[in-house]
């Protein structure tokens, strides 16, 4: 009876740190890739079955509710242009001249043919907000110790019912991870790379997102500059910014 005891408090005590643990390092994780606002420029290549194109791209970040983007280049998507406000986005198209709302079923498909849902790109939120971590062990990635972690949705309004995430164990960056619909099935695989060190905080440069139900090798999204806590005029937020 004691002996059954002992193992029981060992089982419980163990239980309770490693969800602790689990908290704390989802929490370390956002303190690197959270920030106030964020302005960065960025390519993104979207890597077909046959061939490969190059987007680029300027973005502006406040908080979790709004964003801005700007598309450079090529020529055909120049002035093309993304606002978030909320849980709204809207698109601009220059060729047409008009703006475009998304929304319902239209957040799932494709932004310009990529790996990445407008889905992908309206989700903000802290991890801790709408996750609930558990510490599934450590584990080696690209020779570095990794924590594993797997997420479960706390949420409804979210794309993917559960997470596993692969965290650089000194850095508290994820390294990998794999984003699964509530059915189990694997939707999305992503892997981060070009870890730098920016204003005392880890930030992986460069993503391949892999969507996992279409063809074609991925897509890789490379930030070429970001600046953190910067000061954003207000009417980047606006709908009046897009046909600027």
């Amino acid at each position: 009876m004691k002996t059954l005891l002992i193992i029981i408090l060992a089982t419980v005590s163990l239980t309770s740190f490693s969800q602790t643990d689990a908290d704390q390092i989802l929490k370390r994780v956002e303190n690197n890739l959270s920030s106030d606002n964020r302005v960065f420029e960025s390519s993104m290549t979207i890597r077909g079955s046959r061939t490969s194109r190059v987007i680029t791209s300027r973005t502006y970040v406040a908080g979790e509710k709004q964003s801005f983007t700007e598309y450079l280049s090529p020529a055909r998507e120049q002035g093309t242009k993304m606002l978030k406000l909320e849980n709204q986005l809207w698109i601009y198209s220059p060729s047409t001249d008009r703006t475009l709302q998304i929304s319902g079923h239209m957040l799932r498909q494709s932004v310009m043919g990529s790996d990445l849902s407008y889905e992908d790109m309206m989700e903000d939120r802290k991890l801790t907000d709408v996750y609930t971590a558990k510490l599934e062990g450590t584990e080696i990635i690209e020779g570095r110790k990794t924590y594993t972690l797997s997420l479960t949705a706390k949420v409804t309004d979210i794309a993917y019912s559960s997470r596993k995430m692969w965290i650089d164990a000194e850095r508290f960056v994820p390294l990998k991870e794999e984003l699964f619909a509530k059915s189990g099935q694997l939707l999305k695989r992503t892997t981060l790379t070009d870890v730098k060190q920016i204003d005392g905080r880890w930030f992986p440069m460069t993503v391949v997102y892999k969507d996992m139900l279409k063809q074609g090798d991925g897509t890789e999204f490379k930030m070429t500059t970001i600046k953190f806590n910067q000061k954003i005029p207000d009417y980047i937020f606006t709908r009046a910014a897009l046909k600027q």
